[in-house]
């Protein structure tokens, strides 16, 4: 889209709104830096003199972002954009949170590998942008560790709860951003003001999100740690002795708005953060083009100045092309099992065993059957989804609840049912939800099952109404084979707005994971849950983005020369597609061999990461350059990168761009052979002479070549390029179940495998 169509577009659909619509929203405004006049000693001066007025201006941006936020009516929107300095102006929108074992099943060992050639990870600075923190949990103590990096300029925000003596060397600052949540308040009720009852109004964690992720990051070793029992041992984070920065930009039952979430961006890299970790996004706007996502705008003004940002891929699979967060600077984090699991059984009367997952740990049922009942028999929706309010008390009374999974939160479902008398619950996932179980801490002896187990325990049941049932819990079972699977709710690719670049990027532990915990609310979130714990179990993608995080610490701490992009790749190229059974990996919803569409890369590997061989890297250059290839204007590119741009006459490819993987697209319907060719180049950070050989593993149907086959590297050749060529023929490409064929080249020296995906794919024209 040019810039004159990009104005066009965003004037229209401001000025449409007008007549219909005069509320006051939040908007975003791109403003041309250099356009600011000199009789204005502060570009806050100009905008409120030119733009709005005072009260009207929520956050001055003028680090990854130029230009400000402001509560507008679209009649007002309509006339700032109207100003040549305006480059684009997008409404605020919300967006979610992507709700100890897991560093040894990364590869990491003490004594050696990359925990001690990072020290850790002490001298990295970890941004975490989430729910706030609790910071007197062990996990962020900060003994034995040494002073504060001397580049830090962040800052320790008080308020509520939360004073300086809150930040230490562990973490070194603190800051929290309400400003466009609270403006949101006003706006027909859209979500309500801090309710500062159940809330602080500072960096402290109410929710506990972010102190869980920032704990699996970074947190320190601490000792018996378990969740009422479950996952014990010892806890740590991916980077222990890393240093944290927290920015707290998502509240409790209220989600996180774009414009607090670019001022976090703004503020972090002044701050002098080294990495970001982003567990969070979706909402409204979840397939913007990069121009109008400030996700992706604020995360480019962090990679442009070398700050690694990993961001979650979204819980929303295993639906394809689910994947958020789709910007090629951002590195995109997906979900897997570790080899732990917490097994529970639904025994029945005629003594068959269904086999579940559970972290209950209230009293148990100790084998008392107890009568089996399914409100949603009578074809009530909500009955049998178990919401509120839509059981009877006199159908569930001392009985099992079948609930089906969806619609409302697992562990809310179990409360309905309490409420109703029941004893226990069977949640029964949904064919969406395949085999994949998440454990939850429920108030009532629960078991999770995966949708064949519960549609057979429902159908046995309609014919045998008079059942009995019982749950037996069996506690913290570790040695789980298959490990890792990819989680049956980890986001699935292909990437909705630029297949070319695969999305996600790599996989992490993601389920079922154990860390510090708030002790503002009891395990499960709930109101009514007034147990309180030091650990928590949680599984999703935002489990899985701190861990590729911590990882981004230590390989920073080992090699501080390398870029954002260097670091990517390294965990991308060394990833595992092979399970602790020595089989490719498994998709958990179909029990099925997964593909590069649900796992990326792989599964993260840092024994492996910390000396890849061979890295593929990316500069600002390149990612304009892509930009370019997809279309966006001059003027649209400096949304992005604030900096006018000019693109080249001759049009790149964004196939081209030096990512560790590769997409190759053809149009439906074309007959006979089509080939494409693709080049990449490499950087080795491994021993100077080295000689690379390529092993190629075509996707079925595939001819794949690359010259030249062999890479010589020298003291004065650290860089070599190569090319592929991809080429099909309509009679013999039969895509599979996903629209693609996947395959793989491997760059190999004799130490180092050196592996990129290849996906083979038709589209249908524009």
């Amino acid at each position: 889209m040019t810039f004159f169509h990009l104005q066009l577009f965003l004037l229209i659909t401001l000025v449409t709104q007008i007549s219909a619509d005069q509320t006051a929203k939040t908007y975003i405004i791109r403003v041309d830096c250099s356009s600011k006049p000199s009789v204005f000693p502060t570009h806050y001066h100009w905008y409120t003199a030119e733009f709005t007025e005072p009260t009207s201006i929520l956050h001055v941006y003028d680090t990854v972002f130029h230009g400000f936020s402001a509560v507008l009516t679209p009649s007002q929107a309509a006339s700032v954009l109207r100003h040549p300095s305006i480059l684009a102006a997008f409404e605020d929108h919300r967006r979610e949170l992507h709700t100890t074992r897991s560093p040894q099943f990364l590869g990491l060992r003490n004594q050696r590998g990359l925990w001690s050639e990072s020290d850790y990870g002490s001298d990295v600075i970890v941004g975490v942008f989430d729910t706030g923190i609790w910071p007197e949990r062990r996990s962020f103590s900060d003994l034995n560790l040494g002073p504060v990096p001397k580049r830090w300029r962040g800052a320790c925000e008080t308020g509520a709860k939360f004073s300086l003596k809150n930040c230490n060397r562990k973490i070194v600052g603190a800051r929290y951003f309400s400003k466009g949540h609270e403006a949101a308040s006003g706006f027909g009720g859209i979500v309500g003001g801090i309710n500062e009852t159940i809330e602080f109004k500072s960096p402290r964690d109410a929710d506990g999100h972010g102190t869980h992720t920032a704990s699996t990051a970074a947190g320190r070793y601490a000792f018996k740690a378990s969740m009422e029992g479950y996952a014990s041992g010892i806890a740590k984070g991916v980077a222990p002795k890393a240093r944290l920065a927290i920015y707290k930009v998502c509240w409790k039952n209220a989600g996180c708005f774009d414009s607090d979430i670019l001022a976090a961006f703004d503020a972090a890299v002044n701050d002098g953060v080294d990495v970001i970790s982003i567990s969070i996004g979706g909402g409204e706007g979840i397939s913007s083009p990069y121009y109008l996502d400030p996700i992706a705008i604020g995360a480019y003004g962090a990679v442009s100045r070398g700050i690694f940002v990993s961001s979650s891929a979204g819980n929303e699979g295993p639906n394809g092309m689910s994947v958020t967060n789709l910007a090629p600077w951002l590195t995109t984090v997906g979900a897997g099992t570790i080899d732990r699991n917490f097994p529970a059984d639904i025994i029945l009367s005629d003594g068959r065993k269904f086999s579940g997952v559970s972290l209950y740990a209230g009293e148990p049922l100790n084998g008392k059957m107890y009568p089996l009942v399914y409100p949603g028999k009578t074809g009530v929706l909500s009955a049998s989804l178990c919401m509120e309010n839509s059981l009877d008390p006199n159908q569930v009374k001392g009985k099992i609840v079948i609930c089906d999974r969806g619609s409302s939160p697992r562990v809310a479902k179990g409360l309905v049912v309490k409420k109703a008398g029941g004893v226990g619950m069977i949640l029964a996932n949904g064919a969406s939800n395949g085999e994949g179980l998440v454990g939850d801490a429920h108030l009532i002896p629960t078991c999770a099952v995966g949708s064949n187990e519960g549609d057979e325990i429902k159908s046995y049941l309609s014919s045998n109404p008079s059942v009995t049932a019982t749950i037996n819990f069996r506690g913290t079972v570790i040695g789980i084979k298959p490990a890792p699977v990819v989680a049956s709710f980890s986001a699935r690719g292909p990437n909705g707005l630029n297949p070319e670049i695969l999305k996600p990027d790599i996989i992490a532990p993601g389920v079922n994971i154990l860390a510090a915990w708030t002790e503002a609310v009891g395990p499960t979130g709930l109101d009514s849950d007034t147990r309180k714990s030091e650990f928590n179990i949680l599984s999703g993608t935002s489990m899985a983005c701190p861990h590729v995080s911590g990882a981004a610490a230590l390989l920073k701490s080992a090699h501080p020369d390398w870029s954002p992009a260097a670091i990517r790749s390294a965990m991308m190229t060394t990833a595992g597609i092979i399970d602790n059974s020595f089989n490719p990996m498994l998709d958990e919803s179909t029990k099925k061999p997964a593909t590069p569409y649900d796992f990326g890369a792989g599964h993260l590997n840092l024994d492996l990461a910390l000396d890849p061989g061979l890295v593929y890297d990316l500069t600002n250059n390149d990612y304009v350059s892509f930009l370019c290839a997809i279309e966006y204007g001059p003027k649209t590119i400096q949304v992005i990168t604030r900096s006018p741009v000019n693109c080249p006459m001759r049009k790149p490819l964004p196939e081209n761009l030096n990512y560790p993987s590769i997409a190759a697209l053809f149009p439906t319907g074309t007959s006979g052979v089509s080939s494409k060719t693709f080049f990449r180049m490499v950087t080795n950070v491994g021993e100077a002479n080295a000689a690379y050989s390529v092993k190629v593993e075509p996707p079925k149907g595939v001819k794949v070549s690359v010259k030249p086959w062999k890479l010589v590297f020298s003291e004065s050749v650290r860089r070599l390029g190569y090319y592929v060529t991809i080429t099909v023929d309509s009679k013999n490409l039969v895509l599979g179940d996903s629209g693609a064929v996947f395959g793989s080249i491997t760059w190999v020296d004799g130490k180092h495998v050196v592996r990129s995906p290849i996906v083979v794919a038709q589209l249908a024209p524009l």
